[in-house]
């Protein structure tokens, strides 16, 4: 039987809500909870992990009486079984990447390890070269500090900041910037050097060398997850087209 979605005076059919769908640019999305679903269907939960998410669940989002669940279900066009799926769907993706990349992680971090590693610096630019310069000896010869010249002289927000920036992983920075700070013992300072339209002096404050703890656990499983996901999505092209009736072969 089709269904009529009935939104005040409105009232949209089955053969209307792709188009819709489409035209505020909803079906990637649909597809990306589509592909989640396939690959997250395999996995179970126990009674005690379900009864748990959905406790979880329910207090995050103030479902916690049953006169909230239900202006919920209303409110989203849901029935019990589908906001209970909501609920556990977290922890039904995290069995997934466990199973999927866990035991491959240290080695993932390993491999990545350099462009994880943290780093606090300080950063002055200025579009004047023989500025730049001035400040460099200044700085080195210990006539002003870092902070004060970037303070003073700094023509990006770190001027607000005494020139620090940070902690950040070391890929952030420009990339010219992240190689001197990637060979630089805290403490350094580069001489000036023009990157596009800016004349930059850099020194390095402090290296954070990155460790495979639970948050960065957490980190590499959900970058692998959203690559994935953006692999898959590259490889599914999303297409509308009419659902012709399957033509019928008669015999005589």
């Amino acid at each position: 039987m089709a269904q009529i979605l009935q939104f005040g005076n409105h009232r949209i059919s089955n053969a209307e809500v792709f188009p819709m769908l489409a035209g505020y640019q909803m079906l990637p999305q649909l597809c990306r909870h589509l592909i989640i679903d396939q690959a997250i269907a395999p996995y179970s939960l126990t009674t005690e992990e379900k009864t748990s998410a959905i406790e979880q669940f329910y207090q995050k989002n103030q479902l916690t009486t049953p006169e909230a669940r239900t202006k919920t279900l209303q409110h989203y066009c849901m029935s019990e079984a589908q906001l209970e799926a909501l609920a556990t769907r977290e922890l039904r993706i995290e069995k997934f990447k466990i199973a999927t990349w866990g035991s491959k992680l240290e080695q993932y971090f390993l491999q990545y390890k350099s462009q994880l590693d943290k780093v606090i610096y300080s950063l002055i630019r200025t579009s004047d070269a023989e500025v730049a310069q001035e400040l460099y000896f200044r700085i080195k010869a210990g006539e002003q500090t870092f902070a004060e010249c970037a303070k003073e002289y700094s023509q990006g927000s770190e001027a607000q900041t005494g020139g620090m920036l940070g902690p950040v992983p070391i890929s952030q920075p420009h990339p010219e910037i992240a190689q001197k700070l990637a060979i630089s013992q805290p403490g350094q300072l580069w001489p000036p050097m023009r990157l596009d339209n800016w004349v930059v002096i850099v020194k390095l404050e402090k290296l954070i060398p990155a460790s495979l703890d639970d948050a960065m656990r957490s980190t590499l499983l959900n970058h692998l997850f959203e690559t994935c996901l953006a692999e898959e999505m590259g490889t599914a092209p999303l297409t509308l087209h009419d659902d012709a009736p399957t033509p019928t072969l008669v015999t005589r």
